[in-house]
């Protein structure tokens, strides 16, 4: 096998490996509320949105420590150890209980942190200029694919079924843990990054993490990234920027964890209530997989620049929270186990309700593509610092949204959005039309970004 298929290997199993940990992660995160919602009548006194609120905000914290971590293990090493993490907050359903709950949600913020900084550098050092639009194209397609299968599970699982049993829960929950331990050993599957060099080529992983050899040379490096960060998160550039990628993080929290919960929560969907949680995921799935299709592997053929995709999703977010607020009640994000009877401003549709569900998938597709393109291009001889700010930064207000959302009633909830949606997309296209400006200066083709 050539040093070009060995990477390429690499990438192909790092998408699967990561397609089978958040198809159970996902799908677990989409019903988790609801499933609780069924344990009111026990012990169990946890909440799905408070978990996932711990969760962000553990994760945010640790974005400033996951580099060293990752330097000091190795990528492998910290994808699976990462991965047998997020199959113990899975498997805490089977038979919950509050203090393990709560206390797997900490653990999984951090393994989250380390996960994503070591598929950073495994992606990278597996790549290289000419290869790594379609490396970054092939990972992003297998791992969006996770929103298809478990949900289809969910979809058929629960057709008909107005109550989860226990039953019912221990059976998804088993096969989502063996899903996501799958996931973990096939990162096992995956070549040091020494055997994919070849001869002559520099160290990319030393490159990267710094010599192995020296553990005060990597603690040096650590510091530098973290300063480097810090003086990065206050440039002008940055501050707007973190305008948009806040808008991300809430819309992230309600169309990953509130929305399914509201479709669950709507008596008048009748049976199908609880399996309309899994066939919104699925469409959630295609929209995003569309969407990154188009905008992120065709982004070569952009010749307007980023500016129209982001007012695209914008468009299409406005749209879904127009329609939701009207097909959806007001209550449905925090129902209890009954659900709720009430009515929006029309009788709540089923085709509506799966429509919107498309179309959050999508508008978010547009934001995350172009909020990664412009970022690698203002910062590509920082991108790592730059990108640790972007997650910093979008768990934060994900870590939020989870926290009002135990709270809110959906009309505050989707006004937050518009209001952030509309000022994060005006400071985009203020930092698009100075980074246009800078290139057309330098005599630059504009579509070339």
């Amino acid at each position: 096998m050539s040093p070009e298929s060995k990477k390429l290997f690499n990438i192909i199993i790092l998408g699967v490996s990561f397609m089978f940990i958040f198809t159970a992660f996902q799908t677990c995160g989409n019903i988790a509320q609801t499933v609780i919602t069924n344990l009111n009548n026990t012990d169990f006194h946890g909440s799905g949105y408070t978990s996932m609120s711990i969760i962000y905000g553990v994760f945010s914290a640790s974005n400033l420590i996951s580099p060293s971590v990752v330097a000091i293990v190795g990528p492998q090493l910290s994808m699976v150890v990462s991965g047998i993490f997020y199959s113990l907050y899975i498997a805490i359903f089977i038979q919950p209980a509050t203090w393990a709950f709560y206390t797997a949600s900490v653990f999984i913020g951090i393994a989250a942190a380390v996960l994503w900084t070591a598929q950073g550098n495994c992606l990278t050092v597996n790549s290289d200029e000419n290869t790594i639009g379609r490396n970054s194209g092939v990972f992003w397609a297998l791992l969006q694919s996770s929103l298809f299968f478990g949900n289809l599970y969910i979809y058929f699982a629960w057709q008909g079924k107005t109550h989860i049993s226990e039953s019912d829960r221990r059976t998804v929950f088993i096969a989502l843990t063996v899903i996501s331990l799958v996931g973990t050993v096939l990162f096992f599957l995956i070549r040091k990054q020494e055997d994919t060099k070849t001869p002559g080529e520099e160290d990319s992983t030393n490159e990267i993490l710094g010599d192995s050899s020296s553990a005060q040379n990597k603690m040096t490096r650590a510091v530098a990234a973290f300063k480097k960060s810090i003086k990065l998160s206050f440039t002008k550039e940055i501050m707007l920027l973190s305008v948009t990628t806040a808008y991300t993080g809430l819309e992230l929290t309600f169309f990953s964890g509130v929305y399914g919960t509201c479709i669950g929560a709507v008596n008048r969907f009748g049976s199908e209530e609880k399996s309309l949680i899994g066939l919104s995921g699925i469409f959630i799935g295609v929209g995003e997989i569309l969407g990154g299709g188009i905008f992120g592997l065709l982004s070569k053929n952009n010749r307007f620049g980023r500016n129209p995709v982001v007012m695209l999703g914008i468009v299409v977010h406005f749209i879904a929270f127009y329609l939701i607020f009207f097909n959806m009640p007001n209550d449905a994000p925090i129902a209890p186990m009954e659900g709720t009877d009430d009515v929006a401003y029309m009788i709540p549709s089923k085709e509506v309700a799966i429509f919107c569900s498309f179309l959050l998938g999508l508008g978010d597709s547009c934001f995350n593509t172009q909020l990664l393109s412009i970022l690698g291009f203002l910062y590509s001889e920082d991108s790592a610092p730059a990108f640790a700010i972007f997650k910093f930064v979008q768990s934060i207000c994900a870590a939020v949204a989870y926290f009002y959302s135990n709270y809110f009633l959906l009309q505050w909830q989707l006004l937050i959005m518009v209001v952030v949606g509309f000022f994060g997309t005006i400071t985009f296209f203020t930092v698009e039309w100075e980074a246009a400006a800078a290139l057309v200066a330098r005599g630059s083709d504009y579509s070339s970004i």
